[in-house]
């Protein structure tokens, strides 16, 4: 009995200090939303992808313009000319899908220029909330915007407009609408009981209201 006494008040206590830790979330693609540099870095990525893809097609219709003569003269061709028609035909084809797979292919220069780009903004976010955490004593931040999925998110423990203005600039919340889940909260804790993962995600409102920096 003294055993089970024991045991039962060891669960007991490990069961307050956990309840005891400050748990708060933020939704980092909603931060980056509001981060007009990150806006300005996607249209840029935008713009490098279709110019990419333009040239990309165009190779192509070269080659699809070369099978066709050739579709269309290779009556005329002695089996050499044929050969060598079909060689030039067939090397133009792996060189254009070369170039494709280095510009969109993994790890390839669209992704190298994304990361040129956009993981500085990432790590400032990061960074913000490192610093929130260890400066308010957070256990855990959690990202609503990841694979995590957040059953239910109570508003006020949503701290991603003080990471916005942690940054320097302040979220532009359209009338009626807002973070999914509704406005932020200066103050508080959350608890992990709120998040559980069910298979599902749920549908947020779009947020792509850009912020301005925060005027010193």
């Amino acid at each position: 009995m003294k055993k089970i006494i024991t045991a039962l008040a060891l669960t007991v206590a490990s069961s307050i200090s956990v309840m005891a830790q400050k748990y708060a979330y933020v939704n980092s693609q909603y931060i980056l939303d509001n981060i007009p540099e990150y806006k300005s870095a996607m249209q840029q990525l935008d713009q490098i992808s279709v110019n990419w893809q333009k040239d990309i097609e165009a190779k192509y219709a070269v080659i699809d313009k070369l099978y066709k003569d050739y579709q269309a003269e290779q009556i005329l061709l002695t089996e050499d000319m044929k050969r060598k028609r079909e060689a030039e035909i067939t090397a133009k084809e792996k060189e254009v899908k070369e170039l494709q797979k280095s510009k969109f292919g993994y790890e390839g220069d669209l992704f190298k220029k994304k990361q040129e780009l956009v993981k500085p903004i990432q790590d400032k976010i990061y960074n913000a909330v490192k610093k929130m955490a260890v400066d308010q004593s957070y256990a855990v931040i959690f990202d609503k915007s990841s694979d995590l999925t957040m059953l239910y998110t109570n508003p006020k423990y949503d701290k991603s407009d003080e990471i916005l203005n942690a940054m320097g600039y302040k979220a532009k919340v359209t009338e009626g609408g807002g973070k999914s889940g509704g406005s932020s909260s200066s103050s508080g804790s959350g608890s992990s009981t709120g998040t559980k993962d069910s298979g599902k995600s749920m549908d947020s409102p779009s947020r792509s209201d850009e912020a301005q920096p925060i005027k010193k």
